[in-house]
């Protein structure tokens, strides 16, 4: 499948300070279009970046069939610039298009396209150690329908930003009991528009008792630990290393999740994959074994948590310097991005 391509004839990247990125704010010069009419994917374009118009009875306004993915661009010291895990991305956003009765996207399209996207684009990966280009592939429904039903066609972009540090400090989270954001059957294990949606209020709630995130908890019971904002989460309970499983298809499978559970367990630290408790965790923390906690995913990497609020008192892990784990983690995961270490994993997929 070829691409076309539409310049611009003057770059913006040497318009960003380096030194002030924020995350979601400024958009690289270009983006890529495909469409899927009547099950047949057309050629992609990339284009300037810029709006889109489509009618007020596009589908996906209405009724929500909308995915997308996140997926980071690195620049080592050699100036080569590579993605991290792409393929996996491809696989998981190909596992929500058939949950959400979406077309599967060609691995051309989407590896390809990106590939070439971001090669065009080279310049707007940030060189600074902690930064990086953040990639945005989604698609929606592009029907000019207004009544519930699957939609027989559909776009898919491609959209890229220069990205900072998602969290500049250790994070507060307040643990959730009243609202919901998954349930078994559900579309919990997607990266559907409308899993984010629903987030939002009880998001704006906790920010206004000075939280960062919500740490949610199942649908039934409101005992176990599911995901903590947009990300995993890790807690370290005395010489373990526990994440919630995937079996109730309630929590996404995050590709920084898998890579974290492949460092671990090469270094020997027991890592168990199973339905986790806030009342282990507490009674972890009054016995002194609750050492670490943290949040795994595209945008933060690495996130560590500082503190968790539920029912009404606050419990810590230990304190900062005796963070191991998290930080090994983070310099581990960083170091692999950058060039820094040998990718014995093969996880870095070169573009330029």
């Amino acid at each position: 499948m070829s691409i076309t391509t539409d310049k611009v004839l003057d770059s913006r990247a040497n318009q960003v300070d380096p030194a002030n990125i924020q995350f979601g704010k400024t958009y690289s010069d270009h983006m890529l279009v495909a469409d899927c009419i009547d099950g047949i994917w057309q050629d992609p374009k990339i284009v300037p970046y810029g709006n889109i118009s489509m009618s007020p009875a596009t589908t996906f306004i209405h009724y929500g069939q909308s995915i997308f993915e996140g997926i980071k661009a690195y620049k080592n010291k050699e100036e080569e610039v590579s993605i991290f895990r792409p393929y996996d991305n491809w696989t998981r956003f190909n596992r929500s298009a058939e949950r959400m009765a979406m077309p599967h996207v060609p691995e051309d399209i989407f590896i390809g396209g990106m590939k070439e996207l971001v090669s065009l684009d080279r310049d707007w990966v940030p060189t600074s150690e902690g930064c990086s280009l953040y990639i945005r592939p989604f698609m929606f429904a592009t029907d000019e329908f207004i009544g519930v039903k699957p939609a027989e066609n559909f776009r898919f972009m491609i959209i890229t930003s220069p990205a900072g540090a998602y969290y500049s400090k250790p994070t507060r989270i307040y643990v959730q009991k009243k609202y919901v954001r998954a349930f078994p059957g559900g579309i919990g294990f997607t990266k559907a528009a409308g899993n984010y949606g629903a987030t939002m209020l009880p998001t704006l709630e906790i920010k206004n008792l000075n939280y960062d995130q919500i740490l949610w908890t199942d649908a039934i019971e409101h005992k176990f630990v599911q995901e903590i904002g947009t990300m995993n989460v890790f807690f370290v309970l005395g010489n373990k290393v526990i994440t919630p499983d995937l079996s109730e298809g309630t929590i996404l499978a995050g590709v920084t999740r898998d890579s974290i559970i492949k460092l671990l367990k090469e270094r020997g630290i027991i890592v168990e994959e199973r339905p986790l408790s806030m009342q282990e965790i507490v009674d972890s923390y009054k016995k002194g074994e609750f050492r670490e906690a943290f949040g795994a995913g595209t945008a933060a990497v690495i996130a560590p948590i500082a503190e968790l609020f539920y029912e009404g008192e606050t419990i810590y892990p230990a304190s900062q310097e005796k963070w191991e784990i998290s930080n090994w983690l983070k310099k581990e995961l960083i170091d692999i991005r950058y060039g820094a270490v040998a990718d014995r994993h093969h996880w870095m997929y070169k573009v330029c």
